[in-house]
């Protein structure tokens, strides 16, 4: 089991990485790491993520009190984000925010990522909605968050940035990597006339790969089983963002596939 100190050097590495490919500007952007059910480790507040040491890293429990934190260190501001991704997803081990560019122009532009464009994204991130914006720092953007969290393992925050999260810390961190790769692509093939979709066949095929893969997280393919339909095009993860639709709509929307695709 790797100890404490190795996942401070890791959670540091992994900032610096965020900082050096500008997914996060002057002390932007925060990330944690679930030790046990009632610790966690994550980056302070007010500090660049690009020049941390381990011994910047602080410790807090299961309500974001801190349990550990070296001279004037404190928690980032938005543990409360992190501490409900890590309520709902008992799977979930590691959080990443940041705020990379043109993931972040789609969430300013309320633009959701749902075109399938590339088969790795289909396979590997699915789509990304938009949670509605709420105010750093307090509970308005973890209650905006959470109704996605049963469905995807990666979430736009309007005006604001992008969320990911995943079993480990290097997995969250590469779905952040993959989420701004995929909104770079969609962002220049929009500049070159539009992109070419994969038809919903070809991304019914994409879903029955990542499932015999065997692929940990929540996925669409969790919820598109069967048919010809796919969270994709439907726009189930957009509505809730663009076009107001309340959360028992979107609720009722995926019950509804799920129950078309058990022939019910």
């Amino acid at each position: 089991m790797v100890n404490e100190y190795e996942i401070k050097k890791q959670i540091c590495e992994i900032g610096k990485r965020i900082y050096d490919r500008g997914m996060v500007a002057a002390n932007d952007g925060n990330i944690s790491v679930k030790i046990n059910d009632n610790e966690f480790l994550c980056t302070p507040t007010g500090v660049s993520k690009g020049f941390m040491t381990p011994d910047y890293i602080c410790r807090v429990d299961k309500n974001g009190n801190v349990l550990e934190a070296n001279g004037s260190f404190k928690p980032s501001s938005e543990i409360k984000m992190h501490m409900r991704v890590y309520q709902q997803r008992p799977d979930v081990n590691s959080v990443v925010h940041a705020h990379p560019i043109y993931a972040t122009s789609f969430a300013i532009a309320g633009i959701p990522l749902t075109q399938p464009i590339m088969p790795e994204a289909v396979i590997a991130l699915g789509c990304v909605p938009i949670a509605e914006y709420g105010t750093p720092s307090t509970n308005e953007i973890p209650d905006a968050v959470e109704k996605y969290l049963p469905y995807f393992d990666a979430v736009l925050l309007a005006n604001h940035g992008a969320l990911s999260f995943s079993d480990s810390l290097l997995a969250a961190y590469h779905k952040m990597e993959s989420l701004e790769f995929y909104a770079q692509l969609l962002f220049n093939a929009k500049q070159l006339g539009g992109p070419k979709e994969l038809s919903p066949e070809q991304v019914q095929g994409l879903y029955e790969i990542r499932r015999q893969f065997g692929l940990k997280g929540k996925h669409p393919a969790d919820i598109c089983v069967g048919g010809k339909n796919s969270c994709h095009a439907c726009g189930g993860c957009a509505t809730a963002h663009n076009g107001g639709a309340a959360d028992s709509d979107l609720v009722a929307a995926i019950t509804k596939k799920v129950l078309e695709s058990l022939g019910k």
